[in-house]
């Protein structure tokens, strides 16, 4: 499995891209506490309401299994993953082009989705898929972090301040799951059948447009 993501990683590090440090000339006349607050709200917008394909991925991690320390692994797994390779892109270490990974991000849903479907349990593969699917998603957070410019004196507050913002996100998306879906339905004998398939059903079908339309028509 380190033979893949070297190979993923130097593929999209030698691909034509994106580029880091680009620079907003009004972002430099900002004071250091307001680039923080500014990048962390950014990072969250990215995530609610803007990011819906990376909520629909929150989601299925969600409903692999509704235990929240099950949970929690993944979205751990997840967020080393996106850290690693936002951070990685936005220092101009790797150059991932958009129009692979949009697509990839796309559908590594669909993935999740597809296995939300066939089992409940969270085995080394899934949290292997939820690692590597999170480097694609930092690469996709990196390309809007680096059509909006970064202020080039509180780069690293900048950086940090975005991905606590996506945190923030992703956790409201999955405490928001827990506390009005997991909390009151999970122990139902019906909760798999009747709110795990068709959400993933209908999330599989989505993302899989996705796929396509990010590959043919973007």
């Amino acid at each position: 499995m380190k033979k893949y993501l070297l190979i993923l990683i130097v593929i999209l590090a030698c691909s034509p891209g994106l580029s880091a440090h680009v620079i907003n000339f009004e972002l430099e006349q900002m004071s250091k506490d307001t680039v923080f607050w500014k990048y962390m709200l950014i990072g969250f917008q990215h995530i609610i309401p803007l990011g819906f394909d990376h909520i629909l991925f929150i989601t299925c991690v969600f409903f692999l299994n509704s235990n929240l320390k099950q949970v929690i692994l993944q979205t751990s797994m997840f967020t080393l993953a996106h850290s690693i390779t936002l951070g990685l892109a936005m220092y101009g270490l790797i150059k991932p082009p958009a129009n692979i990974v949009e697509p990839l991000i796309a559908l590594s849903i669909v993935f999740l989705a597809v296995e939300n479907m066939l089992t409940d349990k969270v085995k080394t593969r899934r949290m292997i898929m939820v690692f590597l699917f999170g480097m694609v998603h930092g690469m996709g957070f990196a390309g809007a972090l680096s059509q909006l410019g970064m202020p080039q004196y509180a780069f690293a507050t900048a950086l940090i301040s975005f991905n606590v913002g996506v945190e923030i996100g992703q956790l409201v998306i999955i405490m928001s799951l827990y506390l009005f879906v997991a909390r009151i339905f999970s122990n139902k004998a019906w909760y798999r059948v009747r709110v795990i398939f068709p959400v993933s059903i209908l999330i599989a079908l989505i993302a899989s447009w996705w796929t396509i339309e990010r590959i043919f028509f973007v």
